[in-house]
């Protein structure tokens, strides 16, 4: 399976591009390093589990994609928070996570039944 043909792959790089995009304003570098690094982790990590010989190794790297989400996600709200991020940005990307965390819960069951 081609991680590039994969559409939680696609959506979640192109989540982690606008969350760069649009957090460069932010003063507070510490912050806005982290969101950055935890978006950037949730692509990185579905390409590097999709191109693993395994499919236990495959289920690992997605979970980790998984769990950046969730990092990804409070980092987003405690933005909203903090005035940080404009909160309809913010509520889009909350949306955007909470269905890219479904889609590797999807793909990450799927392989497990391919097992």
């Amino acid at each position: 399976m081609n991680f590039e043909n994969l559409d939680v792959w696609k959506r979640s790089a192109r989540l982690s591009a606008n969350i760069y995009k649009n957090t460069q304003p932010i003063k507070d570098f510490n912050f806005r390093d982290q969101l950055i690094r935890s978006s950037l982790s949730v692509p990185s990590n579905i390409a590097e589990g999709m191109t693993r010989e395994s499919d236990k190794e495959k289920v690992r790297f997605l979970d980790i994609a998984r769990s950046s989400l969730a990092e990804a996600r409070t980092q987003i709200y405690i933005g909203i928070d903090i005035s940080y991020i404009n909160t309809d940005i913010g509520k889009s990307w909350l949306d955007e996570t909470v269905q890219l965390s479904k889609m590797l819960t999807s793909l990450i069951a799927k392989i497990k039944t391919s097992e």
